[in-house]
């Protein structure tokens, strides 16, 4: 997984309209009457940033006429967007990766065209208000903040409103704004996915437990790392030199530096772990499963797989199949030898983000106050680029090491970014 993190705050994109609601009463046999506020006016299209086809950055671009979301089943809410995260995930959507599974998952009977996701939204995390509940929705009301990560096969979040199921919705936590909190829910739940749904940990069985994740400076290599401490685990990583001390500060016991040799080496002469979380693949596997305790359970669990890959080159039959086949013949060959191979996947869950909640709530996972998880150089340039209207194209064109701005320049950007950003959010909070 990549450790870009960007964030983008909707209220200096957008003019969020403030119309008035009325209250509406509805009753279903057997059920009370309930409340529910809807519109004065019939609103149709909102803006929101959108491609029409896959390609690069020139793809996308801004639109005021975006069809606006509607709740299509009875568990769904709409959310007023108020921050929304970009991952790397949602650069690879740009260019197509992945495009055949997401359009058969969002039409499974292939009843519509080809292309009909155009124009598509992206955007996986979201922190926002729920602004209208579908009638079964029982645990959220109108006006509760509320963040998500939101599944790749549906619209995203860099709109004004996105609708979502329940399931798929938390609670924000009481200690974040909606700018921190925007970073956090995609690689948590990413992280959660690997870690407790497919690597068998929770916080009652962790305590003590050797850990090993392959990459840990990224996003969801942070987050697990604060997560597993949290629940009581010894943690070793690898990183970089430059992210080493970063690493230790979030509660690694151990960091072995990549760029010094062969991470292997020093690794095969530490204690044998519980469980390995490779955030890195290609060669690691060869090496990997070796460091785990055979014949105890132990498990090795890899979030870069050639799912997508596989229906986007073979087609979704023949692509599901190699991908059988693929995990079934690696899984087979380590269990032979006492180990468990498991290939992580994302999947979205409210609950799993309401004890996300509580653990941030609690201190347990930090943040940086300006833009969340995972501050990087970058970050800023892309939350100016957008809040502004300013050098979105020809920043995002260039690679890291060559866009064109000198430190002391960048960081002038950032504080003249961040003291906008203050005195905008003191001038809402005034007119509130």
């Amino acid at each position: 997984m990549g450790s870009v993190r960007y964030l983008l705050c909707s209220r200096g994109l957008f003019h969020l309209s403030k119309s008035s609601c009325m209250n509406t009463l509805v009753s279903r046999p057997g059920s009370r009457t309930r409340r529910f506020s809807v519109s004065s006016r019939c609103t149709t299209v909102m803006p929101a940033w959108v491609i029409d086809t896959y390609g690069n950055n020139d793809v996308l671009r801004f639109t005021k006429n975006a069809s606006f979301p509607v709740i299509n089943y009875p568990n769904e809410v709409i959310v007023k967007v108020f921050a929304a995260g970009l991952n790397p995930l949602d650069v690879s959507m740009r260019g197509g990766h992945g495009a055949a599974t997401l359009s058969m998952k969002r039409d499974p009977l292939n009843i519509k065209q080809t292309g009909s996701e155009f124009p598509l939204v992206l955007g996986r995390d979201v922190s926002g208000v729920i602004m209208e509940c579908g009638l079964d929705v029982k645990y959220f009301r109108e006006r509760d903040e509320v963040w998500a990560a939101i599944p790749p096969w549906k619209q995203g979040s860099l709109a004004e409103f996105v609708v979502l199921s329940g399931n798929e919705v938390s609670h924000k936590p009481k200690s974040l704004s909606h700018t921190e909190a925007a970073a956090i829910p995609f690689v948590a739940m990413t992280a959660w996915s690997a870690l407790v749904n497919t690597g068998g940990l929770s916080k009652d069985n962790c305590a003590k437990k050797r850990i090993l994740i392959l990459g840990g400076s990224g996003g969801v290599g942070t987050f697990s790392i604060q997560m597993l401490k949290a629940w009581g685990a010894h943690v070793t990583v690898t990183c970089s030199q430059n992210a080493e001390q970063f690493l230790r500060g979030l509660g690694a016991d151990h960091v072995v530096d990549y760029t010094a040799g062969p991470v292997e080496e020093p690794l095969s002469a530490l204690e044998k772990f519980d469980l390995i979380l490779d955030n890195v693949g290609g060669d690691t596997e060869r090496w990997a499963l070796n460091l785990l305790k055979p014949w105890s359970g132990a498990k090795y669990v890899t979030l870069v797989t050639p799912f997508l890959q596989n229906t986007d080159r073979l087609g979704i039959a023949d692509g599901m199949m190699q991908t059988a086949a693929t995990v079934a013949t690696k899984a087979l060959k380590h269990l032979v030898k006492g180990v468990h191979y498991r290939w992580g996947l994302f999947a979205p869950s409210g609950p799993a983000l309401d004890e996300v909640r509580e653990m941030v709530d609690a201190g347990q996972i930090m943040t940086d106050n300006r833009v969340g998880l995972c501050c990087l150089c970058s970050a800023p340039l892309c939350v100016l680029s957008v809040r502004y209207g300013l050098w979105w194209r020809r920043l995002s064109a260039f690679p890291r090491s060559r866009r064109p701005l000198r430190r002391w320049r960048r960081g002038m950007l950032e504080e003249r970014l961040w003291s906008r950003s203050a005195k905008g959010d003191k001038t809402d909070s005034t007119k509130k």
